[in-house]
C-alpha cells in the first residue's frame, strides 16, 4: 500500500526507530538525524508543501543555496544532504514518495583539514607528573589518557568501557565501536600500569555502577563531557590542551609514522573504509615534508622561497 499523500511529521518517528533498532545507530546520531529532518520539514513548510511527495529537486537545491548564503559550513551542508538523502531513500522504500528529490544533488566541497595531533614528548610531559597516592581521581584521569593514547579510542568507546572488557593478563581489550562493531586492541605497558593503579583505588570507592571502568566522584560512570573536562584540566596544568579526539589522532599519526602500515592502523582505529584512515598519510607526509625542508639544502630554497647560496654539484 502506498502513502504518497502522507503529511509531514508522519513516519518520522518510525524512521528514527528504524535507525535505532535496525541500523543500531547511537542516540547521539539519531538526535542529529532528527534535527536534520526537522530542518527539512521547515523547508517544505516554507514553500507551502504539506506532503513528503511535494518535495522536488529544486526545493532541495534552493535550501542548500540558502544554507550556503547563511554561511553554514560546507561540512554541515554535506551532512544535511546525506541525512535527507537517506530519509527519502527510506520513504521511497516505504512507498511514501515516488522519487528521491535529493538524489544527484551534490554538496559543496569542504577543505579537508588535517587532524591536530601532539608530539610524543608533549604527551609524555603531561603523563610524567607524579601523582599523589591520596588522589584517586588523578590516577583515574591518567589511566584514561594513557588508555586513549595507547589504543586510539574514540571518546564514546572510552566512556562505554566496562571492567570485563579489559584483559590485563593478555594486555588487551575488547571495544565496541561505530555500528556496534567490536574489535580487540593491544594495550601498552604504561597504560596497563596506569589502569592497575586506578583499579586499586577504585576498589575502595563508592561505586554505583559495578561494570563501569571509569567512575566519577559520585560513583557513576564517567560521561563523555566529564572525560573531556578532566583531560582538559589535567593538560592545562602543563600548558597543553588535550582532548580525547586529539589523543586518537596522535595515536594514528605516531603509529603510521613508525610503521607505515596503513591497513593495520585502519583496523586499530576501527575505520570501515580505508579512505577515512588515509587522512593520516597526509599528516605523515606533512611531517616528512617538514623534516625534508629542514634537512635538505636545495629543498629549503624551494619550500621557503628564500635565496640560498648553494655549492655547485659535481654529481
Amino acid at each position: 500500500m502506498t502513502h504518497h499523500y502522507a503529511p509531514l511529521n508522519q513516519i518520522v518517528q518510525k524512521y528514527l526507530d528504524y535507525l535505532s533498532h535496525n541500523k543500531r545507530y547511537s542516540p547521539h546520531t539519531i538526535s542529529a538525524y532528527k534535527r536534520d529532518i526537522d530542518r527539512l520539514i521547515n523547508t517544505l513548510e516554507e514553500h507551502g508543501y504539506t506532503k513528503w511527495g511535494d518535495a522536488q529537486a529544486d526545493t532541495i537545491r534552493g535550501a542548500m543555496v540558502a544554507a550556503k548564503k547563511a554561511d553554514l559550513a560546507a561540512k554541515s551542508i554535506q551532512r544535511i544532504l546525506s541525512s535527507w538523502r537517506s530519509f527519502f531513500t527510506y520513504l521511497l522504500q516505504q512507498g511514501v514518495v515516488t522519487i528521491n528529490p535529493v538524489e544527484g544533488i551534490r554538496a559543496p566541497k569542504s577543505a579537508r583539514k588535517l587532524p591536530k595531533s601532539l608530539e610524543p614528548d608533549q604527551i609524555i610531559q603531561v603523563l610524567s607528573t607524579p601523582i599523589a597516592a591520596d588522589d584517586p581521581m588523578a590516577m583515574r584521569d591518567q589511566a584514561m589518557v594513557e588508555l586513549t593514547y595507547s589504543c586510539g579510542l574514540r571518546l564514546a568507546e572510552l566512556a562505554s568501557l566496562n571492567i570485563f572488557d579489559i584483559d590485563l593478563a593478555d594486555a588487551s581489550l575488547i571495544v565496541t565501536g561505530k555500528g556496534n562493531k567490536t574489535r580487540q586492541l593491544p594495550i601498552g605497558r604504561h597504560a596497563i600500569s596506569a589502569i592497575n593503579a586506578w583499579l586499586q583505588q577504585r576498589s575502595h570507592l563508592k561505586c554505583l555502577d559495578a561494570n563501569a571502568l571509569f567512575i566519577n566522584h559520585r560513583g557513576m560512570r564517567m560521561g563523555a563531557r566529564g572525560i573531556q573536562m578532566r583531560m582538559a584540566s589535567m593538560s592545562a596544568a602543563h600548558g597543553q590542551h588535550i582532548h580525547p579526539h586529539m589523543l586518537r589522532h596522535s595515536f594514528a599519526s605516531h603509529l603510521l609514522q613508525s610503521s607505515g602500515d596503513l591497513r593495520a592502523v585502519q583496523e586499530l582505529l576501527g575505520h570501515s573504509n580505508i579512505s577515512t584512515t588515509q587522512v593520516y598519510t597526509h599528516l605523515d607526509y606533512q611531517h616528512l615534508a617538514k623534516v625534508y625542508d629542514q634537512a635538505h639544502p636545495r629543498a629549503q630554497s624551494i619550500q621557503t622561497k628564500a635565496l640560498v647560496k648553494e655549492k655547485p654539484s659535481h654529481d
